[in-house]
This record gives C-alpha cells, sequence and structure tokens, in this order.
C-alpha cells in the first residue's frame, strides 16, 4: 500500500513537520477559546508529548501548553528531566515556560511566531542568552512563522477576543 504525501510533506525538514503537528495542538485550544499555543516535544526522533494552552479550560494560569507537555514528556521517559529533548511550540515563549523548559534540561528550542509582549526568547527579554543561568538551550527560531503568525490573528478575528 504507497502513502502519499504532498510534496510540501516531502519536501519539509524535521523542524517543520514537528511544527506541523505542534500547531495542530494549537488548533485544538481555539476550540476552548484559549490562546492557540501547541507543543510537541520529542526525544530520539519520538514524538513523547504534545500540549495546547489549556488556561481557560482549566482556569490556571500556569496552564501553559510548554508546562503541560513537560511534565507529560517527564513522565513518558520516567525522569525529573528530559535531556536531549527538543521542545517545539508554535509561539515563543514566556518567561514562565522559559525558565521551566531551561529546568528541564531540554536541548533545544524551535518556534514559530514571535510574541512582542511576553517572549522569553529575544522580543521581551532573553533567557535563552543569560549567562548566569547554569543552564543552555539552542533556539531556532521562526519555523513556520507565517503558519503559526496566521492561528494567532485567526484567534483574534472573531474566533475568540481575549488571548
Amino acid at each position: 500500500m504507497a502513502i502519499e504525501r504532498t510534496r510540501e510533506e516531502v519536501a519539509a525538514t524535521p523542524d517543520e513537520r514537528y511544527m506541523r503537528e505542534a500547531l495542530k495542538e494549537a488548533e485544538q485550544s481555539l476550540r476552548s477559546k484559549d490562546r492557540p499555543v501547541g507543543v510537541i516535544i520529542v526525544h530520539q526522533d519520538h514524538v513523547i508529548a504534545r500540549a495546547h494552552h489549556q488556561v481557560k479550560l482549566l482556569r490556571d494560569p500556569t496552564a501553559h501548553a510548554a508546562i503541560i507537555a513537560i511534565t507529560q514528556a517527564a513522565n513518558a521517559l520516567q525522569s525529573d528531566q528530559i535531556p536531549e529533548a527538543t521542545v517545539y511550540i508554535t509561539q515563543e515563549p514566556c518567561a514562565m515556560c522559559v525558565g521551566a523548559i531551561l529546568l528541564s534540561g531540554a536541548t533545544r528550542l524551535v518556534f514559530g511566531a514571535t510574541d512582542s509582549k511576553r517572549g522569553a526568547c529575544g522580543s521581551v527579554i532573553d533567557l535563552t542568552r543569560n549567562e548566569q543561568l547554569n543552564r543552555r538551550l539552542v533556539v531556532v527560531r521562526d519555523v513556520l512563522a507565517g503558519d503559526c503568525h496566521a492561528l494567532l490573528r485567526k484567534a483574534t478575528a472573531g474566533v475568540h477576543t481575549e488571548i
């Protein structure tokens, strides 16, 4: 049985393929009228966690997609750390989420859309380059940024009014 793939899927880099998965997670946030942010965590070429923003759904200001996914990933690895993991997130993470990513021991962060109000990877503050911290993180920016920004615009265009 042949598996058909679009030209876009064949030409996509691994970062783009995983970001598309994160975008699918982000779309789930729209259904609950939450901020459309999705996260996929990959370890040794396997997706070990996937989550989307659930702040409104759970009435929990800390229920950001990255925080939920980090917990899932640590449980999947049966550890309090997720070494050698890559975190894919559709929007530049906030300070809370970058802090959690750094503390988790993940080694790479890949994000799509920048966040000029809360972004902690260079847009407002850059915790990933703070030499006073004892953790380092490779950051890849702007992966499928257009698609990620489009989803955020869709959220503000009437699906819900507050993100």
